[in-house]
């Protein structure tokens, strides 16, 4: 008998306290153990159209709802009693006419008023109140023959093409997950993609059923998907994902995509078929930061599962720290000048040569030209074009910067110090000129953030052949570096650059606000536009809250309040985060947790919540993490944007850029949020928060 366990489980499984759902795996082994053991006990469902439908007590009123016949068992669903029953009583497993697909289908119950004929009375006429406006279909235009093609279960075809925009969105959640996508991508003016399948294909090995039914052969296997129900999206590929993951390039290649679409899940699932596909090679899976490296090595372990064949052969590593092995091994020492000191080089350099520049202008010009381009010499930074610097500087001005910049790569030298900068290029150098390669495909996550030594280290890393480049990123969220040409770096991923457009993280409600920080579209430097419209998310939630308050006193009551009311509608503490602009508004979080007496853990390198504690961070640590409830504090006038970041700025074009870079910090932190987001500020609040409240 095939064992399968279908997405609506791990969804369900997610909602019940920590102790139902550890009864509920054990209930859920000893079914994979033997369906048949006396202990379990089975009532089947009388009412349930489906006479396959079953219930299985687990515990006291906590009962699953599986479906079984003589050669599929399937666990369906896991609630307390009542509503378990009432799931199962309005559920069909049926197989799609049309696409053949498996599909769990929610019972589309009419009731029809039979009109009863009685002699008339007529009065006289009189004023009536005005007719409600006339409703418009979102999908007029399409047939019922084409909803069939797209998945859509007969039973609703009908509603579906009768409803408006408002009502799209209310009937998507009821329908089976590629049914609903496809009614959305419909209604925003997109053609879903169709999923060629061979003619033999059985129902549940259709991809569409493949990615809600997932069949399980051993206890280790079914242990690991029990044990991350969280993660169910690193083990099943939508098929608009899967297109990119296999596809052939022929050179550098990019998949982008809003917060929440599964770009890190695309990456992971790239590596892997990379290494499946090349039984000989190596792979680099990487990213900027070490934390996002430690929940790369977190997923990559989930998704490659025991194929050690695979997992041993791709590294996950946080660019720095390979640097640094790379750097000491060619270099032997490896000291990294920090922002601060080099700050104090500048200022001890301008004195002592006189020079009339102000600090300030020269530190962003070593930040965003001299260092990030590893200007060497006077000519090459007169030849070298600023680009996004709005301040235009002559050949004398540009004599008096090189001056100060050559006097502070002087003092680096003579410290034995570098910059991440200067490390990255040198490394690139002993790449070309010993021409061995450490590794034959290199996978880059959260690509938006990299830097340009960093980018011309990895083109280098990864020139073996066309193949050996896939970067993952969302210039929406791009919050530490300045654009700029990846083509002049020999990274040209122009015709080779894809975007992801349905959001698996993210209720509707919060992605619509959150995009509200965003411009429709972002453009790089090479002209390769992003459109961020048209992105739909697959399930409905509840409307963002923004509150703001008279003090920070007023607003940690008000947070504690919401903390304590989530807490007892049933969320487990680590399925909440709190997230602040800084390192300065922690105190204010921390207050919030004291007076609602709640314990908390403040998130650092590994980013992982520990059990039974709500987490807390700067928003800088919220990339690559999800929670059912979010909460963004301290939104306040001077902190989004932080008062010193647009005190420091040196141009117009640099202020714009923090302004940018803000803006992209809020949307990151606001989009971790699942199903609640809470938005909280002091007055006067923050510029940005205006947007999201006139919205």
């Amino acid at each position: 008998m095939n064992f399968r366990i279908a997405d609506t489980f791990r969804a369900s499984l997610s909602k019940l306290t920590a102790n139902e759902q550890k009864a509920a795996k054990t209930a859920v082994f000893d079914l994979q153990l033997d369906p048949s053991h006396p202990a379990l006990k089975f009532h089947r469902i009388d009412k349930a159209k489906d006479p396959n439908f079953w219930s299985v007590r687990v515990s006291g009123d906590i009962r699953i709802i599986v479906h079984k016949t003589k050669s599929d068992f399937l666990i369906c669903y896991i609630d307390h009693h009542d509503k378990a029953y009432a799931w199962g009583e309005r559920r069909r497993l049926e197989q799609h006419p049309k696409t053949g697909a498996i599909q769990l289908v929610e019972v589309r119950e009419r009731v029809e008023e039979i009109p009863i004929f009685k002699p008339v009375e007529v009065e006289p006429a009189k004023e009536t109140a005005p007719k409600p406006a006339q409703k418009h279909p979102a999908l007029q235009g399409w047939t019922s023959e084409d909803l069939l093609g797209y998945g859509i279960p007969e039973d609703w075809i009908d509603d579906v093409l009768s409803a408006d925009e408002d009502e799209l969105l209310e009937i998507a959640p009821h329908l089976p997950q590629e049914a609903g996508e496809a009614v959305l991508d419909l209604a925003v003016g997109n053609t879903p993609q169709s999923v060629e399948v061979a003619p033999e294909t059985s129902g549940f090995e259709h991809p569409d059923a493949q990615r809600r039914f997932r069949l399980f052969t051993d206890e280790k296997e079914l242990a690991l998907a029990l044990e991350y129900p969280w993660e169910q999206w690193t083990i099943f590929l939508h098929p608009s994902q899967k297109r990119f993951v296999v596809q052939e390039y022929n050179g550098p290649a990019r998949v982008t995509g809003s917060a929440g679409t599964g770009k890190t899940v695309v990456a992971l699932h790239r590596a892997v078929h990379l290494a499946q596909r090349n039984p000989e090679a190596k792979l680099l899976l990487t990213t900027f930061s070490r934390a996002l490296a430690d929940l790369l090595q977190i997923k990559l372990d989930r998704l490659a599962g025991k194929d050690t064949s695979v997992s041993r052969r791709i590294t996950v590593r946080a660019l720095p720290d390979l640097s640094s092995d790379l750097y000491s091994k060619a270099h032997d020492r490896f000291v990294v000048a920090d922002d601060e000191s080099i700050r104090a080089l500048i200022k001890e350099a301008i004195t002592d040569l006189g020079s009339d520049l102000s600090p300030v202008f020269l530190w962003s010009e070593w930040r965003f030209v001299i260092d990030a381009w590893q200007v060497d010499s006077l000519e090459s930074y007169q030849n070298i074009p600023r680009i996004g610097r709005k301040a235009r500087l002559g050949a004398k001005q540009r004599e008096k910067v090189w001056e100060v910049c050559r006097e502070v790569r002087v003092r680096l030298d003579q410290a034995d110090k570098v910059t991440w900068a200067t490390a990255y290029t040198r490394i690139a150098k002993d790449l070309k000129d010993f021409g061995e390669r450490p590794f034959d495909f290199v996978v880059v996550d959260e690509a938006q953030d990299l830097g340009v030594s960093e980018l011309r280290f990895l083109a280098v890393l990864g020139d073996k052949h066309p193949q050996s480049l896939f970067f993952a990123g969302d210039g929406g969220q791009r919050i530490f570096q300045q654009p700029f040409s990846w083509k002049a770096l020999g990274v040209d991923i122009r015709g080779r650059s894809n975007r992801l457009r349905v959001n698996y993280r993210t209720s509707h409600q919060i992605r619509s606000k959150a995009d509200i920080l965003l411009p429709d579209e972002v453009s790089d430097v090479d002209g390769n536009i992003e459109d961020r419209t048209g992105t739909i998310s697959v399930f409905n939630g509840e409307p963002p809250e923004i509150l703001c308050f008279d003090d920070p006193d007023s607003e940690i009551d008000g947070v504690s309040e919401i903390l304590l009311r989530i807490l007892a509608e049933g969320i487990v503490p680590d399925e909440v985060a709190v997230f602040v602009r800084s390192e300065a508004q922690m105190p204010r979080a921390r207050a919030t947790f004291k007076r609602a007496g709640l314990e908390w853990t403040e998130l650092e390198r590994t980013s992982l919540p520990p059990s039974g504690k709500v987490a807390l961070s700067t928003m800088h640590l919220a990339k690559g993490l999800e929670f059912r409830v979010v909460i963004v504090m301290a939104c306040d006038a001077d902190v989004a944007p932080l008062a010193s970041r647009v005190e420091s700025v040196a141009d117009e074009s640099e202020l714009q850029e923090v302004y940018d870079t803000e803006r992209h910090l809020l949307y990151v932190a606001c989009t971790r949020a699942r199903e609640a987001l809470f938005i909280t500020a002091t007055e006067p609040e923050s510029v940005f928060l205006e947007d999201l409240i006139e919205s």
